[in-house]
């Protein structure tokens, strides 16, 4: 059906892919750099107006006390919950069974700080307040990520992380939000992400995801948590000489893209639309909480990899470049909304899903 190309190639080679901001390539670099001057001075071991300035910049739209700039989240947070631990003398902490921790991160938290992780609520839900008051046993820290990109990127109504905030707080329990992907649940919940992190103890934020920068991280907190981190960063080694790169692209694309994610979410609960009118699929969430969702197949990947194929070779849309088969069969794959969507004809999407609908229902039969 696709001439004889993989998905990933017919991907690569569309004119139209939907999802993203555009390819991960040098120009993201040069495009971030064409206005800096080339006397700027590069920050020094964390110090230095480049680094500085930002992280007060972040801090202050964060609503913290402070901030530190990290090359890696995963760094960030490790560091984030072994500050918490290290405070009350216990090394243990809560968080959700897919949590990028549990399943990314080859277990750096429990090797390098030996850090026990509870495990709350199942692989198919959130978090809720319940799991919180029934946990046996004392933690340091719960995680909570926003939203939870491994079930679709879901977001537990605002009312229950307040109440599971106010519930933390009571019990001494410190709350750490994983916001990676921050930014893009601001529409949603329809508050500012200083009001989001306002019911947190600390936060990381991603500036590669919805931001699309080249990479790089916040940690937010008060001033003495991120006095602690930054004395953690040199431990970890990432208190680079330099990491004005990092910083210049966080900032750009920081700047040029975050009054654009109400529209991002908006495209993204269209798009969603568009592929729950076509026969076996499904979205999840149904009408998505943020720019990203996932979306499911009833069939297994190797009749739906043709016929993404198919569909990117003749009409120039590329839906994804990849899927992913669950144990039961069937598949599916992640799509975040970003630039590119806006600068995809509408007529090229509505052709690219009548022959999705067409294609799906012929091969389901």
């Amino acid at each position: 059906m696709s001439g004889g190309k993989t998905l990933i190639a017919a991907f690569e080679q569309a004119a139209y892919p939907l999802g993203g901001h555009g390819p991960r390539d040098v120009q993201v670099l040069r495009q971030a750099f064409e206005e800096v001057p080339g006397s700027m001075s590069s920050d020094m071991y964390g110090k230095g107006n480049v680094i500085e300035d930002f992280q007060d910049k972040m801090a202050s739209y964060l609503g913290k006390e402070a901030a530190v700039f990290f090359p890696s989240g995963t760094m960030a947070q490790q560091i984030a919950l072994r500050i918490w631990c290290d405070e009350k003398g216990l090394k243990r902490v809560a968080y959700h069974p897919l949590c990028h921790l549990e399943i990314h991160e080859q277990d750096g938290m429990k090797e390098l700080h030996h850090i026990e992780a509870v495990l709350l609520a199942d692989k198919e839900r959130l978090i809720t307040l319940d799991d919180v008051r029934q946990m046996e046993g004392e933690i340091s820290c719960l995680l909570l990520e926003l939203p939870q990109r491994e079930i679709g990127g879901q977001l537990p109504p605002y009312g229950e992380l307040e109440a599971i905030s106010a519930y933390c707080r009571e019990k001494g329990i410190r709350l750490h939000l994983d916001g990676a992907r921050l930014f893009e649940i601001t529409p949603y919940y329809n508050k500012s992400a200083a009001e989001i992190c306002a019911l947190f103890d600390s936060v990381y934020v991603s500036f590669y995801k919805g931001i699309g920068g080249i990479a790089g991280a916040i940690l937010a907190g008060d001033a003495s948590f991120t006095e602690q981190s930054k004395i953690w960063k040199r431990r970890h080694g990432g208190d680079l000489i330099s990491l004005y790169p990092y910083i210049v692209s966080s900032e750009y694309y920081f700047d040029r893209r975050i009054g654009s994610m109400a529209r991002y979410y908006g495209e993204a609960r269209e798009l969603a639309a568009l592929f729950n009118a076509c026969q076996g699929v499904s979205t999840r969430p149904e009408v998505p909480v943020s720019n990203m969702f996932h979306v499911h197949f009833r069939l297994p990947e190797e009749k739906v990899a043709p016929i993404l194929a198919n569909i990117a070779e003749t009409t120039g849309v590329g839906l994804s470049s990849w899927l992913r088969e669950k144990e039961a069969g069937p598949c599916f794959f992640e799509i975040s909304i970003g630039d590119r969507y806006a600068n995809v004809p509408k007529e090229k999407i509505e052709e690219a899903f009548r022959l999705l609908g067409e294609q799906l229902e012929e091969a389901i039969k």
